[in-house]
């Protein structure tokens, strides 16, 4: 009775199909056998069936989702578990699909548990250049524009060169104004000035709502004696008169909340057109107040030359002070970037120095009124790039390098002597006015 119905439960191996239908070996443990015969096949059927579920030959499974193996008793309480282990393949029925053999389940237990991965620490999140939304940080200049036309800017520009070379016609077509009185020339009965005269008019100038106070430094009798020798001196002293003042106005203990900025950020020095070379005189002064002052070498009057005598000029009067060690203004060792180096070192090797002609005077010209002068075989328009470089100056003076210009003489020639007075005073402030009566009322 119980061979038909352990045959009819558990066929032989040969009639069944499919490997999940080959019974898989059970544990060996008390009372049971260690192969696998119909017996225990008939033995572990009765005992699952111990529940009261009704007995049925067992049919083909469909094919389910391999799941996680779970336990089962094989006898009453306390007995071992046993877990199905199913194939690599992951088919098999985990109610009745066994593995092949014992070696296999035996690997499937030695595989290792998979390890958490070590936390590897987060780099650093840098900010977003494309910001999430508008914070108006580009303001600034805005508001540093509406700042300027409120207080306005100084600036302070000296012309030197021999009477006669049009210096105070060039300043006013610089800035379109009369900003320089002419000289009207000296009488008979005057005298020439036996030394360098300084004189310093200033202006006010607005423009677009931005308002300038322009002061124009000239320089009557330089070179116009006939011992020239030290001329350059009283005008090295102003300038240095100017840094002083405002060193002065700096180590005040209650000092002003804007000083008023007397320096001399540019000096235009007139070269004459002689298409040879340059004068003692012109080499003697730009050696010594090169390192003082921006100093702009021009040619003036350039008019009086051909167009092959300007060209072959300048690019003598470039070679002489390259040969010399004279440095002008835009200097080499102050380009601050690539940029800098690029436009500036154009306007050295081709603009400097600057063929202008000035004038003051308008003319019609193809329906147009322009600067310029009046000869003889036609007019010679001063903001003609064809005719003269003064467009190349203007641009240079006031539209791109005005800035810079005062932020050279703050930082490189003032900051030299700063540093060289307090030096000389063993690191203390010069004595002004104020520190002198506080000095004198401690005593």
């Amino acid at each position: 009775m119980e061979e038909d119905i352990a045959s009819a439960l558990c066929p032989p191996a040969s009639r069944l199909a499919g490997p999940s239908r080959i019974p898989y070996p059970m544990p060996r443990q008390a009372g049971l056998p260690s192969a696998p015969t119909q017996r225990s096949c008939l033995w572990v059927t009765l005992r699952q069936g111990a529940g009261g579920a009704p007995w049925h030959r067992p049919r083909a499974p469909a094919p389910v989702t391999p799941v996680a193996p779970c336990p089962r008793l094989v006898s009453g309480r306390g007995a071992a578990e046993v877990t199905p282990v199913e194939k690599m393949s992951g088919t098999g029925d985990p109610r009745t699909g066994p593995v092949e053999n014992k070696n296999e389940a035996a690997m499937s237990e030695l595989v290792p548990e998979s390890r958490q991965k070590p936390v590897v620490p987060m780099k650093p999140v840098g900010i977003n250049a494309n910001l999430l939304g508008y914070i108006g940080i580009d303001t600034i200049i805005e508001q540093m524009r509406k700042k300027t036309m409120k207080t306005g800017f100084d600036f302070n520009i000296m012309v030197v060169g021999q009477s006669g070379l049009g210096k105070s016609t060039l300043v006013n077509t610089l800035f379109k104004s009369q900003v320089s009185r002419k000289s009207s020339g000296w009488n008979r009965e005057e005298k020439i000035p036996k030394t360098v005269e300084i004189k310093a008019i200033g202006h006010v100038i607005e423009e677009g709502g931005v308002k300038m106070k322009l002061t124009v430094i000239d320089t009557p009798g330089f070179g116009d004696q006939i011992n020239n020798e030290n001329c350059w001196e009283p005008i090295e002293k102003y300038i240095n008169e100017q840094y002083e003042k405002f060193l002065k106005e700096e180590v005040n203990i209650a000092r002003k909340k804007r000083i008023p900025d007397t320096r001399v950020h540019c000096c235009l020095y007139f070269i004459s057109p002689t298409g040879h070379s340059l004068r003692p005189l012109d080499l003697e002064f730009m050696k010594h107040l090169s390192k003082v002052v921006n100093i702009i070498p021009v040619i003036a009057k350039a008019d009086t030359m051909t167009l092959e005598e300007k060209t072959e000029f300048k690019q003598r009067v470039r070679k002489e002070l390259e040969v010399n060690g004279i440095e002008f203004y835009p200097q080499k060792e102050f380009d601050e970037d690539l940029e800098d180096k690029t436009e500036n070192d154009k306007i050295r090797q081709e603009s400097m120095p600057f063929a202008v002609v000035g004038s003051d005077k308008e003319y019609q010209v193809n329906g147009k009124r322009v600067l310029g002068r009046k000869t003889p075989w036609g007019i010679i328009e001063v903001e003609n790039l064809t005719h003269c470089e003064f467009a190349l100056l203007r641009d240079f003076v006031i539209r791109t390098h005005l800035q810079d210009l005062k932020e050279v003489t703050h930082n490189i020639h003032y900051e030299t002597y700063r540093a060289k007075r307090l030096n000389d005073n063993g690191g203390l402030p010069p004595m002004t006015s104020e520190t002198e009566e506080n000095h004198e009322s401690n005593l």
